[in-house]
């Protein structure tokens, strides 16, 4: 095990925590850094430590609102119990989409797009324009829904739908389903815890897949690797607790479109960097 290859895994569990909730795209940061700090392992479980590392990240939200999505909570009255079981339930039909495009497209993903700056750099640019223009259009206007109560069956069908696109990388899970959801008309803090919960189905569903593969396709773990996992997610899980907290107190008194400019100059740092690596290539 070695201390070098700890450090990049510390890196890598500290940029997924920071930015699995924040609308600014996990994935295509993870593949960027891993692409500066270069975490030496074999490629088949670097790309299944990319998604595996989502598993601390996703304990944190069951951790900070374990008692909002627990229906059998004893401080709960019936009709409180009852409305928690409708949410998991639009939770559910939310998830259908991503379930069935995640087994149709995960290979063709995971081989086409995974690891090209050029579509993460085009998606941090396509969404952070997005995040202003919507921002922009939304002035005086009040959303109609205001809490995630209030998200009917549709409207959360038609938020999973806008999830789907965050297959592709640099598009960011939370970044879709909060634009989705805010386009759709759902407030800010609405959209976000929404997108939120949306992530406990969707990643626990795509970690399983991931490792299934992953030993499918005849690897195995080494004891260095389990370590990696396993300090990766913890790291993911205590920065990820202060990255809600972060996101929901901020979005508070503050809109979306800081999130955009900077998916912008980032999307263009990127394309700048790879271009340059690629001529001197």
């Amino acid at each position: 095990m070695s201390f070098i290859e700890t450090l990049k895994v510390l890196v890598l569990g500290i940029v997924e925590g920071f930015t699995e909730w924040l609308p600014i795209s996990s994935t295509g940061h993870l593949i960027l850094v891993d692409k500066i700090v270069q975490f030496k392992q074999p490629e088949e479980f670097v790309n299944m430590f990319k998604v595996i590392i989502q598993l601390g990240a996703i304990l944190a939200v069951m951790v900070i609102y374990f008692h909002r999505l627990n229906p059998f909570s004893r401080r709960k009255k019936p009709a409180q119990k009852r409305a928690t079981i409708r949410l998991w339930m639009k939770i559910v039909v939310a998830c259908i989409p991503a379930a069935v495009f995640g087994l149709l497209l995960d290979d063709w993903i995971d081989a086409v797009l995974m690891d090209n700056a050029y579509v993460v750099s085009a998606m941090l640019i396509l969404y952070g324009v997005l995040f202003i223009v919507v921002e922009n259009r939304n002035i005086g206007r009040e959303a109609r829904v205001q809490k995630v109560g209030q998200i009917s069956f549709q409207l959360a069908l038609y938020i999973g739908l806008f999830q789907v696109l965050a297959m592709i990388p640099g598009t960011s899970r939370s970044g879709a389903t909060i634009l989705g959801a805010m386009v759709l008309g759902c407030s800010r803090s609405a959209a976000a815890e929404f997108s939120f919960f949306l992530g406990i189905p969707v990643m626990f569903g795509a970690s399983g897949l991931k490792i299934v593969k992953y030993f499918l396709d005849g690897n195995t773990f080494t004891g260095p690797q389990v370590f990696y996992l396993l300090f990766g997610m913890l790291v993911a899980f205590v920065v990820s607790v202060y990255s809600i907290k972060f996101l929901m107190g901020y979005i508070k008194n503050n809109d979306f479109k800081f999130f955009g400019y900077y998916r912008i100059v980032l999307g263009i740092i990127v394309l700048a960097y790879f271009g340059v690596t690629a001529l001197v290539g």
